[in-house]
């Protein structure tokens, strides 16, 4: 699998699945080259947006199996049944947006492993100590890997290492919202930036960023046969994806650290175009290393949700978080 993301979102589409490929047919609605202009092929039969091999003027194809995530984020995409379900049999997940083109619901495997059922039962009845040491690694390793993108940015950690080992079990000082306010303020050297997923300037290519990430992370945790709404301490009732939301804190500075370069790059605020979308998805796709290996996002995550899987079932694992 190469776990590729495709993101749709530039030109209407037509999408079906023939012989176990995703079949993409730019058809007549696209934005076709007019007369004098340039073909929107490369001259090695290439798609200079998708990387996708043409097979006719109009049409490529991708193995369904290298898909990791699909974002259908122009209001004229249209697709079938059959990409539904060949997808989430291939273990891939699909993401709409909304108006804004930002993604506001995903489609989930449902049976990725063989016993699914069993681990959700060990989830449900988590007893409360486990989760609560459980996210204390999880706030630790998120405090680390912001003291490592500030120093990185800054050639100082402002503390955060230093709060980072005083997280404690279920972290009831609440350290973490501690060390975000020092790194907000420090990465950014902004005073007044707020991370608000509603609010303007730098927040947009974050929520892009992190919702891409949340597809990544859940798709793990269903290979991993963990239910990504069960959160071992996100608890929203209105959040169908909590223990995605808490696996993903501590690879949330990766996407932090795109944006920080598209701002320097940019000289100021990006607007969250076609290019800041492809840098956002590049920074997701790039190989990390941690311990002398040098992985994908997508390996890290998934080690990540299996050892989740295995404190779990077994009570006293500890997690194995990279610092990425």
């Amino acid at each position: 699998m190469n776990d590729r993301i495709l993101d749709f979102s530039e030109r209407p589409a037509r999408l079906n699945v023939r012989n176990g490929l995703l079949v993409i047919d730019v058809g007549e609605r696209s934005a076709l080259p007019r007369e004098g202009e340039a073909l929107p092929y490369e001259t090695d039969g290439r798609d200079p947006e998708s990387g996708l091999r043409a097979r006719v003027a109009q049409e490529q194809t991708i193995p369904l199996a290298d898909i990791a995530v699909l974002i259908a984020a122009h209001p004229q995409i249209s697709f079938s049944h059959a990409v539904l379900s060949g997808l989430a049999e291939a273990g891939g997940m699909f993401i709409a947006c909304n108006q804004k083109r930002m993604p506001c619901a995903m489609l989930l495997p449902l049976e990725n492993h063989s016993t699914q059922t069993e681990r959700f039962h060990a989830q449900a009845n988590l007893p409360l100590p486990n989760r609560k040491r459980l996210w204390q690694q999880i706030v630790k390793a998120k405090i680390l890997a912001q003291a490592r993108l500030l120093k990185e940015q800054t050639e100082q950690d402002w503390g955060l290492e230093m709060l980072a080992a005083s997280v404690r079990s279920g972290d009831p000082q609440n350290i973490e919202a501690r060390a975000a306010r020092i790194y907000w303020k420090n990465l950014f050297g902004e005073d007044d930036f707020r991370r608000n997923p509603d609010g303007e300037g730098l927040n947009p290519l974050l929520n892009y960023g992190y919702a891409i990430l949340r597809a990544v992370t859940a798709r793990a945790l269903c290979a991993a046969g963990l239910h990504p709404s069960l959160g071992i301490h996100h608890h929203n009732r209105y959040d169908a994806f909590c223990l995605a939301d808490d696996v993903m804190e501590p690879f949330r500075p990766i996407v932090d650290r795109a944006v920080a370069a598209l701002r320097e790059q940019r000289d100021g605020d990006p607007e969250l175009d076609r290019e800041t979308k492809r840098a956002l998805l590049e920074s997701l796709l790039a190989r990390f290393t941690a311990d002398g290996e040098s992985r994908t996002l997508f390996d890290w995550v998934s080690r990540t949700a299996q050892s989740l899987a295995a404190a779990i079932e077994s009570g006293d694992k500890k997690l194995e978080i990279p610092l990425l």
